[in-house]
């Protein structure tokens, strides 16, 4: 079988949710939405179960898979729902509901739902994506807590720039969200994954863990708590080709990386079609048999080259980290330029493997 595949850690999982909940003193709901970020979204869920306050995804489709694996704690559509239709399997499976806009409070209070919703009232305190009006936000819960149809309200927002840590936006979008819900007594949610390891000081009843759950920062510096997450994933494969070439000589499409002395190329299955960033250029760190290297030139589809110079030892079937517990992901995503975020997300192809240790 083609050697390619992501090792998925359940121990170091577990660690980092304890640890959200640890330095935050407050409940929190394990976001798995989009797969659980690449790691898999069934299989993280049943990790966490016994320890977890509930879980959160994006929307129906993905609560109805974890409810179908029997997965009974609070679930969370932090999308909400997108058809008055999908009252009726809100109700049926127990999941609880954001409403971030007065068209879903609208079809709440029309719809004969059976039993009370659990409704997560989210405001746009300033990042204006989806949220309802600081001005029209007491109006809102007040109308939900009237309607007959709402059990519990949980007062929400989320933060634009939390992973900016010398940035005022989170401190103002804090003040906007306590100045709108001022009077309304209800557990409150704010703080997200950099909210929990940077904003010590803001207010949640409620987090909600994401990145930091699959061990990667959010920060693009060192920082005391998420120095202490551990990496889920492992990525890896094999070198399945060597090349012995002479200074001068291309490598890869269009040659974007020439020799400039004799040198060893490894050839690794792994490509873009599993989820390595495509953009991620020469010099990207890799670990090649427990020694730390370096990608040259392109990423294929199928497959990517590195440097095999100065590894002593290496050669065909050499164990290649791509990231993982020595090559951090994060570290990966910056040298690509993008985030750790999307390069898990855009795992595909390659088999999870999933351990204790």
């Amino acid at each position: 079988m083609r050697p390619a595949r992501a090792l998925i850690d359940l121990q170091a999982l577990r660690h980092n949710y304890q640890l959200a909940r640890e330095t935050t003193g407050a409940k929190a709901l394990a976001v798995i939405k989009a797969d659980a970020y690449g790691h898999g979204a069934v299989r993280v869920a049943q990790a966490l179960e016994s320890q977890a306050d509930g879980f959160a995804v994006a929307c129906i489709e993905e609560a109805l898979e974890l409810r179908h694996a029997g997965i009974r704690a609070p679930v969370l559509l932090l999308e909400g729902f997108f058809e008055a239709e999908e009252l009726s399997l809100i109700v049926e499976h127990d999941f609880w509901c954001v409403v971030h806009s007065t068209w879903q409070l609208e079809a709440i209070e029309r719809t004969a739902v059976g039993k009370p919703l659990t409704v997560w009232l989210k405001m746009d305190s300033g990042m204006h994506r989806v949220g309802i009006h600081p001005a029209e936000y007491q109006a809102a819960c007040q109308r939900l807590q009237a309607s007959g149809k709402v059990a519990k309200v949980v007062l929400m927002s989320h933060f634009a720039r939390a992973d900016e840590l010398d940035s005022t936006r989170t401190d103002e979008q804090v003040a906007i969200f306590q100045t709108a819900r001022e009077g309304l007594s209800a557990e409150i949610s704010l703080r997200n994954s950099p909210g929990v390891m940077g904003w010590p000081k803001v207010p949640s009843d409620w987090v909600r863990p994401g990145i930091m759950l699959y061990g990667a920062t959010p920060f693009d510096q060192s920082q005391p708590v998420a120095d202490r997450l551990q990496p889920v994933m492992t990525l890896e494969s094999k070198v399945i080709c060597v090349r012995d070439l002479p200074a001068g000589e291309p490598v890869g499409y269009g040659g974007a990386f020439v020799t400039d002395r004799p040198m060893r190329i490894g050839v690794v299955a792994m490509g873009y079609a599993d989820g390595y960033p495509r953009q991620a250029p020469t010099g990207t760190p890799v670990m090649i048999d427990g020694h730390r290297s370096q990608l040259l030139g392109r990423v294929s589809m199928d497959m990517l080259c590195v440097d095999l110079t100065n590894v002593p030892g290496a050669g065909l079937g050499s164990r290649v980290e791509l990231w993982g517990k020595n090559v951090l992901a994060s570290d990966v995503a910056s040298s690509a330029g993008t985030i750790p975020y999307q390069i898990f997300c855009n795992l595909k192809r390659v088999p999870r493997l999933y351990s204790e240790a």
